[in-house]
């Protein structure tokens, strides 16, 4: 035991650390982030994976938004009249039970004319008898929102409607809320953590007055954009309201009142131990937010989808929706409701809704009951003292088995309480302390030599290429994360018109077209060139070179993987086309000088990055290559560093933000393996460079216009034609000095 003493006194430190977490002393980012992941496993692992008939969606897809003439109701939103004809076709065709709409109607439907007819009538046409006979009498069918409301009388119809948590002085408050759940003093003087709301987009009051009941459709993410939780209610100046899916429930059930139940555990603090809602025979069960856990059950498509534009021309079998719970909702990207969930990274909304109703019928929604908090303090405090005792006298054989053992039954006991008690214990602060204590008394003396090695790797693993890694490791104190000042080379990269092409993409489609492409512009940078990754924005890449690892040869990788990034488009182009893909273009721009390097952020985030003027003028490059037409774009203190490379000067600019004008440069190639047509090209450009800088419009036209007619690309000389005509009529003046400014980033 003595031998032992520093291997126990460290293992009791951890198992004290994992304690402090879990009585919220503090919190480990890393135990929470991994509890979310899961927790996700665990409702994949454990979700049925089947349709529920009970529930239909009706939806506003991509096929319901084309034109008439195409089989579609055009573009959303529709005329009310369209949701008229909707609610008596699903309630006395189709005899449903119920009808939530994921939602909001905020603005009135002008759509009919009416209020052009009304104008008319009380200016230009108010003496004409006959149009005022005939306005009176057309104006109730042309009254799309009263002909709407008039249709929920006496149905089941549910609306949706949206908090904001925007500044309370700048905060909507639009429309008519529903009656609220209920009101603070439901509570008897106790806390809860609902979430606050500062205003409201809700219907018109006309929609509310005549609609069953309404509810609020606000998401809850979780900090890793995850949304795995629906607050089950939601605090507006006192009082409580309850999301679409409850509404729906209680529709459903007759309007049983919302009654919230308390925990008498004896929690203090600011948990007040709401545990549920009691809705008549129901009880939803609540975390400390007042949230509900969803009960995914399975990937998108558990419920059965019809689209609506089928409904409103009848080609619906009455028997698809005959008694049914209906929700309408969209999946057309452009009207973005899509959500990241546990199960499926791009999962409609309205989907959520339909998991909660059934969820909440079905009584199988996962709850999290105050005693978890002592359960799960007692499990670590107890496992914990007995590793961190026994582990250090045990054999590696003995030592790896009981760890296995143990981890084997934390999963299954944890598991199966989940599954069939509908329990969510916490997990991941045990896996991982008994982890970490098998780790610490096996590999003792390991980590303490080799911790040099481990810090760079995880520190630098994510940004540079493997072998770079493995050289920093050699010399592990050379190297840290510390904000330095250093001269490197920055690139950016972007392709041109990504939204058009992401509109032309189904979800599915669009992630694996974008996963394709920065796999492949990455392999480019790290695997072929040696360059460090910094971040993705988007479509966008950045990247840079000379760190962490110095490299005197910085400002060439940096072209040369601009130059390889072009090639591998036009490879990934090819593939795309087959597929039936939209190509796609790119434009690269290359800057180099002294920057400040190292793990810059906020306390809450950090990242291994860049800054300084040169990182800027690179993304201002970048963002010009469509300007000129040119695929790539360096800057002149690049230029100045490299030899070897054919290119053609472009131009000298002053960037937005900058007073100094730089040259800006082509790179076409490496020496030796640029046509000599190009050559000859870049020939005649210099000389027609050089005559609009003297501000001899006339020959520098003419020789632009004979570089047109052999040009493969002629976007830079469109470019300088379009100025020479430009100065013929207001000229630049004596002391211009030939630079162009960008008033654009």
């Amino acid at each position: 035991m003595k031998r032992n003493i520093v291997r126990i006194a460290i293992g009791l430190v951890l198992v004290a650390l994992f304690l402090g977490h879990t009585i919220e002393f503090y919190r480990l980012p890393l135990i929470t982030n991994l509890e979310s992941i899961i927790y996700d496993t665990r409702l994949r692992l454990t979700m049925p994976r089947t349709v529920d008939s009970r529930i239909v969606i009706l939806d506003i897809d991509e096929k319901s938004l084309l034109e008439k003439e195409r089989g579609g109701e055009g573009r959303w939103p529709w005329p009310r009249d369209r949701l008229a004809l909707l609610l008596d076709k699903l309630f006395d065709k189709y005899q449903i039970a119920i009808v939530g709409f994921d939602v909001v109607f905020a603005e009135r439907d002008e759509s009919s004319g009416i209020r052009v007819l009304e104008q008319l009538g009380e200016k230009e046409l108010r003496d004409v008898p006959q149009f005022q006979s005939a306005l009176r009498k057309i104006k109730p069918n042309l009254e799309y929102d009263d002909i709407f409301a008039r249709k929920m009388v006496g149905r089941q119809v549910v609306l949706g409607y949206t908090f904001s948590s925007d500044d309370p002085t700048l905060a909507p408050k639009k429309g008519m809320l529903p009656p609220p759940l209920f009101a603070a003093d439901a509570l008897g003087g106790r806390k809860i953590g609902a979430t606050s709301f500062n205003g409201y987009t809700a219907n018109l009051a006309e929609l509310q007055k005549h609609a069953a009941s309404a509810g609020h459709f606000n998401p809850w993410t979780d900090i890793d954009g995850v949304t795995r939780r629906v607050p089950m209610l939601a605090e507006y100046q006192g009082k409580y309201y309850e999301p679409l899916a409850l509404a729906m429930v209680r529709a459903l059930k007759g309007m049983p009142p919302a009654k919230p139940v308390f925990s008498d555990s004896g929690i203090s603090g600011d948990y007040s131990g709401f545990e549920w809602l009691e809705v008549g025979s129901l009880r939803i069960p609540v975390d400390e937010y007042a949230t509900a856990l969803i009960p995914y059950r399975g990937r998108r498509g558990s419920f059965k989808y019809i689209s609506i534009v089928d409904v409103l021309n009848d080609r619906i079998d009455a028997a698809e929706l005959w008694g049914k719970i209906v929700l309408v909702g969209t999946t057309a990207p452009g009207l973005l409701d899509l959500r990241a969930t546990p199960v499926d990274p791009v999962y409609p909304g309205v989907e959520i809704h339909a998991n909660l109703i059934t969820g909440m019928l079905d009584g199988n929604i996962k709850q999290k009951p105050s005693y978890v908090l002592g359960a799960e303090f007692m499990i670590l405090l107890v496992s914990g003292l007995v590793m961190a005792l026994l582990l250090p006298l045990l054999t590696p054989l003995i030592s790896t088995l009981a760890t296995v053992l143990a981890l084997l039954l934390a999963l299954v006991t944890n598991v199966v309480v989940f599954h069939f008690g509908h329990v969510v214990l916490p997990l991941a602060s045990g896996l991982v302390m008994i982890l970490l204590l098998f780790t610490h008394n096996m590999a003792y003396g390991f980590f303490i030599e080799a911790r040099g090695m481990r810090q760079i790797t995880g520190l630098f693993g994510q940004y540079v290429p493997p072998e770079l890694v493995d050289e920093m490791a050699k010399n592990p104190e050379k190297f840290n994360m510390a904000p330095r000042a250093e001269e490197l080379s920055i690139l950016f990269s972007d392709v041109r018109g990504f939204t058009t092409i992401s509109e032309s993409l189904t979800p599915e489609d669009l992630s694996a077209y974008i996963n394709e492409y920065l796999t492949a512009m990455s392999l480019v940078i790290r695997e072929g060139h040696r360059g460090t990754l910094d971040k993705y924005i988007g479509d966008a890449v950045m990247a840079f070179w000379g760190a962490p690892v110095s490299d005197p040869e910085h400002a060439k990788n940096a072209v040369l993987a601009a130059l390889d990034m072009q090639a591998a488009a036009k490879i990934l182009n090819q593939k795309f086309k087959e597929r039936g893909w939209p190509t796609f273009k790119i434009g690269v721009g290359v800057n180099s000088g002294v920057v400040r390097v190292g793990d810059m952020g906020s306390q809450i985030r950090k990242a291994y990055t860049v800054m300084g003027d040169a990182v800027n003028i690179a993304s201002r490059l970048e963002g010009i290559t469509k300007q000129y037409g040119a695929d790539i774009i360096i800057g002149e203190a690049t230029k100045n560093m490299i030899s070897g490379f054919v290119y053609r000067e472009i131009d000298r600019v002053r960037v937005k933000g900058k007073v100094e004008p730089v040259a800006i440069y082509q790179p076409q190639g490496l020496e030796g393996q640029v046509e000599q047509s190009v050559i000859d090209e870049n020939s005649i450009w210099k000389q027609a460079l050089r005559l609009y800088r003297a501000q001899d419009w006339d020959m520098a036209e003419l020789q632009l216009i004979n570089l047109k007619k052999t040009a493969h690309d002629a976007g830079l000389y469109n470019v300088y034609l379009g100025r020479i005509a430009h100065f013929r009529a207001h000229p630049p003046g004596a002391d211009w000095d030939g630079a162009f400014t960008f008033e654009t980033k």
